[in-house]
């Protein structure tokens, strides 16, 4: 198989009255599973920033997704007219409409994490089998204050008027347990992907949201309703959504189990790349 890269896999839809843009790549076979990715939040976030580097290996089994958020990427920046995970939650699900796609497996990465729960609660027949890395709205820490340090550094950076490389830097590197993965090139990167007038009006359209309907944020409360089997994955060292936040999730969701990755933040699929692949996959197949 050819390996993936941006421009190759790079699409545009029309889907629920937004335009998404998307990354997709998989088997030749009609009748491959179908996996969708849906990134974290933060600035300059897309799906290609948080599982650019996965896709080569999930491409090979399934035909695999990653899907710029509404308000992120190159997706349409509209201001919500609900809660943020409800919306976005809504769009996949029109795209996956659109594209022909009837059920999907999910990966869900922080605020990707709130949308895909919010889709298997609200679609719970489009869903097949729910992975959530360090999710937002489905975690209730138990023992760390809120915010959390990671919290704190990313408020700080979307609501200083001129945000800097410092801020950014600090941002990035609560994502991480090795500082070493916040390079120069990565803080340069994210930082003109954040510093984008457009990307920074969705940011701001995207907190609007989460202010305006904060309630419909707490998908613990509903998490007992969730039907399908969930794979909740945490970094043992997460300092945005820290690890006792899995335990209410764990308890209530009917049929869940929880992996933890040791010496790892909140980019489990980076920090522990090749286990958190394969760990996927097993799930997803078996």
């Amino acid at each position: 198989m050819t390996i993936p890269t941006y421009e190759s896999t790079s699409r545009t839809r029309a889907a629920g009255g937004l335009s998404l843009h998307f990354h997709e790549a998989g088997p030749d076979a009609p009748d491959a599973p179908v996996l969708i990715m849906l990134h974290g939040g933060g600035p300059g976030a897309s799906g290609w920033s948080n599982f650019g580097p996965n896709l080569p290996h999930f491409a090979r089994h399934l035909r695999t997704l990653l899907v710029d958020q509404p308000c992120y990427g190159r997706s349409d920046k509209r201001a919500p007219e609900r809660d943020y995970f409800s919306h976005s939650a809504g769009a996949v699900v029109a795209l996956m409409d659109e594209l022909g796609i009837e059920r999907a497996h999910f990966i869900g990465n922080s605020l990707g994490g709130g949308t895909a729960t919010r889709l298997a609660l609200d679609h719970p027949d489009r869903v097949a089998k729910l992975l959530l890395m360090g999710p937002g709205g489905i975690s209730l820490n138990l023992f760390c204050a809120d915010p959390t340090e990671g919290l704190k550094r990313l408020f700080e950076f979307s609501s200083a008027p001129e945000p800097t490389r410092a801020q950014m830097r600090a941002f990035l590197t609560c994502l991480v347990h090795d500082p070493a993965l916040v390079t120069d090139a990565l803080v340069e990167e994210r930082y003109a992907q954040a510093m984008d007038p457009e990307t920074r009006l969705g940011n701001a359209r995207m907190g609007a949201a989460f202010a305006r309907w904060p309630e419909a944020a707490m998908l613990w409360r509903e998490a007992h309703r969730i039907s399908c089997p969930v794979l909740l994955t945490w970094g043992r060292e997460d300092r945005v959504n820290p690890v006792d936040g899995a335990f209410l999730a764990l308890k209530t969701i009917p049929d869940a189990r929880l992996h933890v990755f040791p010496h790892c933040g909140h980019w489990a699929q980076t920090e522990a790349a090749d286990e958190f692949n394969r760990l996927a996959t097993d799930f997803f197949l078996h």
